[in-house]
């Protein structure tokens, strides 16, 4: 199965020059906890989480009505094409420690594929990709 066989094409973006609490508004707005970045053009330059606007903004004391977007944002984001295999992307997914995987096809978004979208369609590679996701958590607990 392909990535573009299960992905979610209506994707909500916004842009790295917008400040901060517009996109918390956003995030809060539309009830997601991230939002794929694009700078001009169009082109996807990063992701950011509500947990980028806890810690990179709010945390830190600064003004999410002056602070932007690309300031926080994570950058070198993993991606997928639309053509690749759906355990190829569950491996990126683990591999990167995401939940969320943006689907790009010449540079641009066309997509977001999310571990809700795998396990609605095809259970074991969800699955696989959660528990990689979450070795993590366990490695510290662990070591605890």
């Amino acid at each position: 199965m392909k990535v573009s066989e299960i992905m979610n094409s209506h994707v909500v973006t916004i842009d790295e020059r917008e400040p901060v609490i517009a996109a918390a508004r956003l995030l809060k707005r539309m009830n997601l906890g991230a939002l794929p970045v694009t700078g001009r053009g169009g082109a996807l330059t990063g992701m950011l989480t509500d947990r980028d606007i806890a810690l990179r903004c709010v945390a830190a004391g600064a003004d999410p009505r002056e602070l932007t977007v690309g300031e926080i944002m994570s950058r070198g984001v993993y991606t997928a094409a639309p053509d690749v295999s759906v355990e190829e992307a569950a491996r990126r997914m683990g591999r990167g420690q995401v939940r969320r995987l943006p689907v790009v096809e010449n540079g641009r978004l066309v997509g977001m594929l999310s571990l809700a979208d795998m396990a609605r369609r095809c259970n074991m590679e969800a699955a696989a990709a959660l528990a990689d996701i979450s070795g993590n958590i366990r490695r510290l607990r662990a070591e605890e």
